[in-house]
């Protein structure tokens, strides 16, 4: 099969990071791929101009392989590993000064290693545009006979969902189309047989986040970290100034940039056009909040507008006009900024570069995004619908392409007709979670919601390593403790502190700046509670604790499981106590995600992406790179993924003499298959604990040894920097929501024991529970159940989602073809 693969509409970062994971993914399985430049109008042009200027005979540049098979392998990949097109497209030339040129020619064929490394630029390499061309009959009749022409009858497009739409369109006219280039002549009878039918499938591309029946679009979380990179760094000059500023995001239909930027920004007030200010005028509820705020003595303003925000009555509002209103109501020194198309600039952020390529159809069963759009095509018959590819927290699904596109437009049409309750329901159950998470953790009430009989002291403990999240965690549950009437205690230095009395009372200001904070600021160690269970029991009874919230990572497990079985000596543990996962392991049982990781990820990312830079300086040198993660893989092997590298080492596979010797030979072998003089710097990833043996300085001493005259070899070992660091936008929003379900917990299961009677009044196994991101849902385990899923010895779970990543990581860089 012969498949294309296009980028529309508005760029977003994550589109190459597709485009290498389809073409790979193709080549892989047999495919030819070809890339279409400049979107749907490259579709339209075709080819047709490179050959009227150097004449019909001229021969065809998309046949030319230039990659050189060598005496060994001959599989297909050997064969498919450049067509000469990969440079151009990547420094975003047409010509070189040798002859080959991109000029006039729109539909190219591309090999393996043409692709490489894209994964870590933004926008989109193969160029996008909007095109009046393919809207006509017209346009779209050229366009198939440039794609029959060149032999291709499937396409992947990602893009917004205008250009899905226009995909399926597409796809419904070919059989018409098709039929009259026949009745032209312009193709034959066999060329129409053998390509009567269109196989299509959608990607989503949109920084917005603004297609239904998916969680996330492509380029979304980078936008995102880019509002947040620019609220992290007015927040210092705003409290410096005591000024208020009103920040314009983009999202003309869909509010999920100012939303999750509000929450992860800790943001003042927001406005988006799914939720409206409920009263008119407006400004009236907006000056009330703020001014609450700064009645306290906040000192900064941040309010968040999207730029599709408007009011009840569906008049705009504009940054403009918050910030005058701002100015002369209530007298702030108030400035606008409009960050435009920084938004949709820059490399990528790891999730958007993970998200592309590796998502799950089963617990343990990774594959790639990449995969699925070209499994859905190599399955397509002439019945089934265009899919679109979509995601529910950690697993991949494929959604009928129109279905998805009809519900977006319902929710335009929604907010067109003032059905906001509608607009809301027909966006993803997160969205909601998120707006409830804002509300909860901006809103200052003068009066505690719950009566005085039903406030608790909830205490909040931070346990093991620092992680990024565990701070805006505790900002969030301290200020719902507040606003529901609880009173927030906050443990410092673990049990340790708890045992030396090192308790505090956290205020709603208090908690403020803590939202883009990373490590602990409560402080914490790996102490657990058998250091004196009696005095821990004592230590509770003293301080009058209602119910308990840990966030960390193995070690707040452990601390669960010994407060649980202690409840059968000690009648304060008798009380609801949650563990929230945060770890940069991610070695937390049953759970999918830990606060931490995702921040811990970016840190890698961004380390190894400069590392490879200077091994790509070298040509020929291999960096191996040691990570942190303890006896779970996690970090090194979705690291791995994350910035291509091409060998990755945990503790779950091991190390021995026989895996040595087959990555030497890989290496050997892929480095006398680059280009003279264009060899790629590559990494290899190694976990601190894959080997006791087999260190980092062995690895490396052995690859510079072997390497010969082909590669060389250094290391670097990244240590600490990957717990350090402003947490992400996933960690702290997904923060947000966990904690706030914690809260929930605590006081379900605290009203359970009160139903009971006092005298006999006892927890059950249920109230000592950790919170999971299982697949698509939240799911609370109880932590004796949790114990049959952990390998207590190594500290990990007993299985993990992400296990097979290590064969998608060898996938990628073709290792299975090049044995």
């Amino acid at each position: 099969m012969k498949i294309a693969i296009l980028t529309s509409g508005g760029d977003s970062a994550g589109m190459n990071a597709v485009v290498r994971s389809v073409v790979k993914t193709g080549i892989i399985k047999g495919c030819e791929m070809w890339v279409v430049r400049e979107g749907y109008e490259g579709l339209v042009r075709g080819n047709t101009e490179y050959f009227e200027a150097h004449g019909s005979d001229a021969p065809s540049l998309n046949t030319e392989r230039t990659s050189a098979a060598p005496d060994g392998p001959t599989l297909d990949i050997v064969n498919s590993l450049r067509f000469g097109d990969g440079n151009l497209l990547r420094d975003g030339t047409c010509d070189y000064t040798g002859g080959r040129t991109l000029n006039g020619r729109y539909i190219v064929r591309v090999g393996f290693d043409d692709v490489r490394g894209w994964f870590a630029e933004g926008g989109t390499l193969i160029g996008t545009a909007r095109s009046k061309a393919f809207r006509t009959p017209e346009g779209r009749l050229t366009a198939a006979h440039n794609l029959i022409k060149e032999g291709i009858d499937a396409l992947v497009v990602c893009g917004g969902d205008g250009s899905l739409t226009g995909a399926d369109v597409f796809r419904a006219e070919w059989p018409s189309l098709v039929a009259e280039l026949v009745s032209q002549s312009k193709i034959t009878e066999a060329q129409a047989k053998e390509h009567a039918h269109l196989k299509i499938v959608g990607l989503v591309g949109s920084i917005d986040n603004d297609m239904s029946m998916t969680d996330t679009t492509i380029g979304a979380p980078t936008a995102l970290h880019r509002i947040c990179e620019a609220i992290d760094n007015i927040n210092s000059t705003a409290f410096s100034h005591s000024r208020a500023f009103v920040l314009e995001v983009m999202g003309r239909h869909c509010g999920w940039l100012a939303l999750l930027a509000g929450v992860a920004g800790g943001a003042d007030f927001i406005f988006i056009p799914e939720r409206p200010p409920k009263s008119l005028p407006w400004e009236d509820e907006m000056c009330a909040a703020i001014q609450h705020h700064r009645e306290v003595g906040k000192r900064k303003t941040i309010v968040i507008v999207a730029e599709g925000a408007i009011d009840c009555e569906l008049n705009p509002i504009k940054a403009e006009h918050v910030k005058d209103v701002l100015t002369e109501r209530l007298g702030l020194d108030t400035r606008v900024t409009t960050l435009g198309h920084t938004q949709r600039g820059g490399r990528p952020c790891a999730w958007d570069r993970i998200l592309k390529e590796l998502h799950s159809h089963k617990p343990i069963k990774p594959t790639l995004q990449g995969v699925e759009a070209v499994s859905a095509l190599l399955e397509a018959t002439p019945v089934t619908p265009s899919y679109m590819i979509g995601v529910q927290e950690n697993k991949i699904t494929r959604v009928p392409l129109m279905e998805a596109v009809k519900m977006t437009q319902a929710v335009a049409q929604a907010v067109k007709d003032k059905d906001f309750e509608k607009a809301m329901s027909l966006r993803d159950p997160e969205f909601a979670e998120s707006l409830d998470g804002f509300a909860a953790t901006s809103t200052l009430v003068k009066e505690p919601v719950l009566p005085r009989e039903k406030r608790l002291r909830i205490a909040i403990m931070h346990m093991g390593a620092p992680a990024g999240g565990m701070n805006a965690a505790t900002r969030t549950a301290v200020r719902y403790c507040l606003r529901q009437g609880h009173t927030p205690l906050a443990i410092q230095n673990g049990f340790r502190g708890l045992l030396d009395d090192n308790i505090i009372q956290l205020s709603w200001l208090g908690v403020d700046s803590w939202m883009a904070r990373g490590g602990s600021e409560l402080g914490t160690n790996r102490a657990l509670p058998s250091v004196d269970l009696g005095a821990v029991a004592s230590s509770f009874q003293k301080f009058n604790i209602d119910a308990l919230m840990m966030i960390g990572g193995f070690e707040a497990f452990n601390a669960l499981l010994i407060l649980e079985e202690g409840r059968k000596h000690y009648p304060a543990f008798h009380i609801p106590m949650v563990h929230l996962p945060a770890t940069i392991s991610n070695n937390v049982p049953m759970t999918e995600f830990s606060l931490g990781s995702d921040t811990s990820l970016n840190a890698l990312v961004d380390a190894c992406d400069a590392i490879k830079q200077s091994a790509s300086a070298s040509r020929n040198r291999v960096f191996v790179v040691e990570t942190q993660g303890g006896k779970c893989g996690y970090i090194a092997t979705m690291g791995a993924l994350a910035t291509g590298a091409c060998i990755v080492y945990t503790p779950e596979l091991g190390m021995n003499l026989d895996m040595l010797r087959r990555d030497v030979r890989f290496l050997k072998t892929r480095y006398s298959l680059d280009e003279k003089g264009k060899s790629e710097g590559r990494l290899v990833i190694r976990n601190e604990a894959a080997s006791s043996v087999y260190t980092t300085e062995v690895l490396t001493n052995m690859f510079k040894e072997e390497g010969g005259s082909l590669f060389d070899a250094r290391s670097a070992s990244l240590g600490h920097t990957l717990q350090g660091g402003v947490p992400s936008p996933i960690d702290r929003a997904r923060a947000v929501r966990l904690s706030l379900k914690c809260m929930a917990f605590i006081e379900q299961h605290h009203g359970l024991l009160q139903a009971q009677p006092a005298k006999t009044r006892q927890a059950t196994g249920e109230s000592a529970a950790v919170i999971t991101i299982q697949s698509s849902s939240i799911e609370w385990v109880p932590v004796q159940e949790m114990l049959k899923h952990a390998d207590i010895k190594n500290r990990r779970g007993k299985h993990s989602w992400w296990e097979g990543v290590t064969g998608l990581v060898e996938a990628l860089v073709g290792r299975p073809s090049l044995k």
